[in-house]
C-alpha cells in the first residue's frame, strides 16, 4: 500500500540539487525522490564483508604482517 510523507524542514540547497537531479533524468521531483530513497535503502548482498576483506588482503599482499599480540604488547610497553 502506498504511503504519503511529507518532508518539513528540507534545505533550499538540497531541494533545489534535487530538483535539478530530476531534470538531468527526465522526471518529476517527487519521482527523483522515491527513487533516490528506493536506491538508498537497497540492502547489500550478504557477501559484501568477504568481498571487501579479500580487496583489503590483496592490498597488503606480500607485505610484512606484525602479529597483533606484539602490537599490543608495544602499546602497553609505551604507557
Amino acid at each position: 500500500m502506498p504511503v504519503n510523507l511529507g518532508i518539513r524542514n528540507l534545505d533550499d540547497d538540497v531541494a533545489g540539487r534535487m530538483r535539478i537531479r530530476a531534470a538531468k533524468h527526465g522526471r518529476s521531483t517527487e519521482a527523483e525522490v522515491r527513487v533516490s530513497l528506493a536506491e538508498a535503502l537497497v540492502v547489500a548482498p550478504a557477501n559484501d564483508f568477504d568481498v571487501r576483506a579479500a580487496r583489503i588482503r590483496a592490498m597488503s599482499a606480500g607485505r610484512q604482517q606484525t602479529p597483533a599480540e606484539i602490537l599490543q604488547a608495544d602499546s602497553r610497553n609505551e604507557r
